[in-house]
């Protein structure tokens, strides 16, 4: 496979299509939002210039990963060539669904269509499709060009065939593929989705404040990163996503996203990318503790 196509120019998408043109891949980038594909090569090539920092590659690297990468607004014409397409769309699986029948419309009959998905059903998104056999989850970590795992998820049709291809694939681009099966939130967000609920919970129950509870999980557990700053990185809108669906999934209250959260993301408080969310980011590194007004009195 060495056309591949990414969809989405976000947050992993950019970082996908980074990655893969890194190693030699042409990529096609595509995003309905212009400004949005011209901000993923800003932040592709500010990643670059980190890494030409850091002694990983050269200006000759960097120069060759910016040339892999081509950018379209038009669909078909991002993925009429494509043996790969990766989606990296918003987690909401309407979205998916309906990106998943238009990809089996519109691609070659041996193309195979991977979701970058952190928790909706593979089998469900291969249902939509006329090849389930040819869908796959490709669930890479944030952010993509530094985190070594890459979850690996089978839907109840996919090939053996399919899936080796991926796991080497993924080999190749220097990643760390790991198998696991079709189940809400897969492993990695079926443990650490609870665990941020969890010290949520604990802010807004009045246990401990933002810090502290950061603080006590990277001195005490060796987290390089508190769950409450990790769920401000993540997206906060992405936490409860994916919370809402373990809940739905496994019908076990355990699961039931905090109240503080929801209506954190109900007042557009989602993190980074918000500018705000457990922490203050609206002046570049967090400063400030904020979310006390959702607080439970």
């Amino acid at each position: 496979m060495r056309n591949i196509t990414v969809i989405g120019a976000g947050t992993m998408g950019n970082g996908i299509a980074h990655v893969f043109a890194q190693h030699g891949y042409p990529i096609n980038l595509v995003d309905i939002n212009p400004a949005g594909l011209e901000k993923a090569l800003q932040t592709i090539e500010k990643n670059l210039d980190r890494q030409v920092n850091k002694e990983i590659i050269d200006e000759e690297g960097k120069k060759k990963t910016l040339n892999n990468i081509k950018t379209f607004t038009d669909l078909k014409e991002g993925v009429k060539d494509a043996e790969l397409v990766i989606e990296a769309a918003t987690e909401n699986v309407d979205i998916k669904l309906k990106l998943f029948t238009e990809l089996d419309e519109l691609c070659q009959e041996n193309t195979i269509l991977a979701t970058n998905t952190s928790s909706i059903s593979i089998t469900q998104i291969g249902a939509a499709t006329r090849r389930p056999d040819k869908v796959i989850g490709m669930h890479f970590m944030n952010p993509v060009p530094v985190m070594k795992l890459v979850e690996i998820i089978r839907g109840y049709a996919t090939s053996d065939v399919v899936t080796a291809n991926i796991v080497a694939l993924s080999k190749d681009i220097n990643k760390v593929p790991t198998e696991c099966n079709d189940y809400p939130g897969f492993v990695a967000n079926r443990i650490l989705m609870p665990m941020i609920n969890e010290a949520i919970i604990s802010l807004f129950e009045g246990v401990a404040g933002v810090e502290e509870i950061d603080t006590i999980m990277k001195l005490g557990m060796a987290h390089p990163m508190g769950p409450l700053q990790l769920a401000d990185f993540i997206g906060l809108d992405v936490c409860l996503s994916i919370l809402n669906v373990l809940h739905d999934g496994m019908g076990n209250p355990k699961y039931a996203p905090c109240p503080l959260l929801v209506n954190m993301v109900r007042a557009g408080k989602l993190g980074v990318k918000s500018g705000e969310g457990f922490y203050d980011y609206s002046e570049g590194p967090k400063n400030a503790v904020v979310a006390a007004t959702f607080r439970k009195q």
